[in-house]
């Protein structure tokens, strides 16, 4: 039987469209915006963990076709956000200094995690969400990590999503509070809140508060990142491939037979193209991008549902450590970027 005509899909639907709606509502609000629309949608998921234990295994094969198939939907619709003529206006040094980024990030994230305990699943997963676009990276990265434990990969995800957001709305206020000290025009503030923080929103909070040249340099630099998400999944699904091969050669295991590629993001790529060169309203893209946000929404409230949220906490501080550090070294490597070159 499909799994649109059983009652577990409905009813997951049903809990994690109520999540992701209130989400993006929440998200337009003063403050609560820094938080960002998937992160509280997550949130909301943890907390409908008060409902039944009935209800909840009941939806749970919806949940997880939700966490899945939503997932990639929402990530394909969010490529129409990208604008490539921008970027590409935007010239040559915005995309290399996001190149030098990013990959310094995720290199630092991922060491200092893997020096101070982390598991390797959890050390990758950090490190991309705090190298390229937060929440949305961490998902879309994580179906390039074959596992065959499900439950610690839920984890693993919600933690990964959980160190993002906190270091992402700590550095955005510290951002705000140091641009007098840092002595930054507008322009070059939004060069550094673009290419430092991690969530979407946390560069919009940040930039905007500033003006619109401060907000267009914050998008354009922030854009420039997200970019990079399909190359990075590729990458990180290219190396666990290989590292299946080696663990499966050694315990004389069948040894997967191709790389797993991320069609989704093909399709993320794809939409990027059409939302560039097709002439497409305003108004069109927007709804686009809105619907993304609810697709994404419901995948993030779906995880938050799921977890087993204390043991999180249990695991936690080898990546909030090194996420810390990390975000620091990121926010002086684009301060000294805007100064030399914006």
């Amino acid at each position: 039987m499909s799994i649109f005509k059983t009652k577990s899909f409905w009813l997951a639907t049903g809990m994690t469209l109520a999540c992701s709606v209130a989400g993006v509502l929440l998200a337009k609000l003063p403050y609560v915006n820094l938080i960002g629309a998937l992160v509280l949608a997550l949130l909301l998921g943890i907390a409908m963990q008060v409902f039944p234990q009935q209800v909840r295994q009941t939806a749970q094969p919806g949940m997880a076709f939700i966490s899945n198939k939503f997932l990639r939907l929402g990530i394909i619709l969010l490529g129409f956000r990208l604008n490539l003529v921008t970027l590409a206006r935007a010239g040559v040094k915005t995309i290399l200094v996001a190149i030098i980024g990013v990959a310094g990030t995720i290199c630092l994230t991922y060491w200092l995690s893997k020096k101070f305990g982390a598991e390797d699943e959890l050390a990758t997963l950090t490190a991309c969400g705090c190298g390229i676009c937060g929440a949305a990276a961490v998902m879309g990265v994580s179906p390039q990590i074959e596992t065959n434990d499900e439950e610690r990969k839920r984890e693993n995800e919600v933690l990964a999503v959980a160190v993002v957001c906190v270091m992402g709305t700590v550095f955005t206020l510290l951002e705000i509070g140091l641009k007098p000290v840092l002595g930054l025009s507008a322009p070059q503030f939004g060069i550094v809140a673009g290419g430092s923080l991690h969530e979407i929103a946390h560069a919009v909070a940040a930039g905007g508060a500033f003006g619109e040249s401060s907000l267009d340099n914050a998008l354009i630099m922030k854009l420039s990142r997200v970019l990079l998400l399909a190359p990075v999944a590729l990458i990180i699904g290219y190396w666990y491939q290989r590292k299946f091969v080696r663990r499966s050669v050694a315990q004389h295991q069948p040894t997967p037979k191709k790389l797993p590629i991320p069609w989704f993001l093909a399709g993320f790529i794809l939409t990027s193209v059409l939302g560039t060169f097709l002439p497409l309203s305003a108004v069109v893209l927007d709804s686009f991008v809105q619907a993304a946000y609810i697709f994404l929404g419901m995948a993030m409230a779906a995880l938050g549902i799921s977890v087993n949220f204390r043991v999180i906490f249990q695991r936690g501080g080898a990546v909030f450590g090194a996420a810390t550090i990390s975000s620091a070294c990121l926010l002086t490597y684009m301060v000294m970027m805007a100064k030399w070159f914006f």
